[in-house]
């Protein structure tokens, strides 16, 4: 936080601005081809279009927004196979920390988890959707982090963005907060093989959702399966 007359640096108000356009991105309050206009956006945040212009090029290399000339961005517009790998993705490295998670979790951590789920719940009765896509990309970090393996949480930070962009699409809440208990039932009792299981089930049962959601004119087939 800056004080009266200081300046505030420019990595700060760079990382300031990526936050809010970020959010209004996943929140659904900037939609696929929305245009980003850095004078716009400058003056909103009453920042110079430098900042605004390094957001934005940050936004492109974590998949939010794309070019359709060199000087127009827009929010990006997902297509299947954008999903499908990034969901591949996540079935491949999540559903393996799963079952790390139940042969290393704590005590504390499962306590952290069992809080989310309690939020969740909250969440799920009262129709919050905000909620419940924190939530539920905090669960999955938490996940990731009890697996205690450095490597995969690093390969899956630059993602976590998009995941949470689609997961909100989603919006099956109540079969994701049981699947979510199963999950955490299953680290609870240290069983790393029904941990993966009900991991693999939980990411699949996701990736269909979010197609159904994405492209609801599209008929079902080999794609449908993220494996």
């Amino acid at each position: 936080m800056t004080t009266a007359g200081s300046v505030e640096p420019l990595g700060a108000v760079r990382e300031r601005v990526l936050a809010a356009l970020r959010e209004d991105i996943i929140g659904g309050r900037r939609r696929p081809g929305d245009r980003l206009v850095e004078r716009d956006l400058a003056e909103r945040f009453g920042v110079s279009r430098v900042p605004v212009r390094e957001a934005i090029r940050a936004l492109l290399a974590e998949g939010f927004v794309t070019y359709e000339t060199p000087r127009r961005a827009v929010v990006r517009t997902l297509t299947r196979s954008d999903v499908t790998e990034l969901y591949e993705l996540r079935e491949a490295l999540e559903v393996y920390a799963a079952g790390l998670a139940a042969e290393r979790a704590t005590d504390e951590d499962l306590a952290e988890l069992a809080e989310l789920l309690a939020r969740a719940t909250r969440a799920t009765e009262e129709g919050d959707a905000e909620t419940n896509t924190d939530v539920n990309s905090r669960f999955h970090d938490r996940l990731l982090a009890m697996a205690r393996n450095e490597l995969i949480v690093s390969v899956m930070q630059p993602v976590g963005g998009r995941l949470r962009w689609l997961t909100r699409r989603g919006e099956e809440w109540s079969q994701q907060l049981a699947e979510h208990r199963e999950l955490y039932e299953a680290m609870a009792a240290r069983d790393a093989d029904r941990a993966r299981s009900m991991a693999l089930t939980h990411v699949r049962t996701n990736y269909r959702s979010t197609v159904r959601q994405l492209f609801p004119e599209s008929p079902e087939g080999p794609e449908d399966t993220a494996s």
